[in-house]
């Protein structure tokens, strides 16, 4: 995890230099600000994988001598049918498009992200995966 860490922080570095020389250059606001939001994304992740790499075990993509085997084994848990993904998308789909259609396209899809989001927290303290 240091590896993807320094890696961000590398990003966060070159896109905080190309924002400084963008800005200075074109003198244009937009593509600056978005630069420096860029900047400001790569670092915070950057700084999330070093900080937490200290506080876990050593990975083996942090080793030079491991082999791709070490790295096998369980990564996680992912809900094998779960719905709410794909009803909180369509409903965050349909709230990013409330600026093209208009403001008030929001009011209907609020209650789709909510019932989305709703589904998602709470799919496993219910039905067949209660006490999982």
């Amino acid at each position: 995890m240091r590896l993807q860490g320094y890696l961000f922080s590398g990003i966060a570095i070159f896109m905080l230099g190309s924002a400084v020389v963008y800005g200075l250059w074109s003198k244009e606001p937009v593509g600056t600000t978005a630069l420096f939001l860029s900047f400001g994304l790569a670092g915070m992740i950057g700084f999330y994988l070093v900080f937490t790499a200290r506080r876990v075990d050593t990975g083996a993509q942090d080793n030079k001598e491991a082999d791709v085997a070490d790295d096998a084994g369980e990564v996680g848990f992912y809900s094998p049918t779960s719905w709410a993904p794909l009803l909180l998308a369509g409903g965050g789909l349909c709230a990013f498009m409330s600026p093209v259609f208009g403001w008030w396209f929001l009011y209907f899809t609020a209650p789709l992200v909510a019932v989305g989001l709703w589904f998602w927290v709470f799919e496993y303290y219910r039905g067949v995966n209660q006490n999982q």
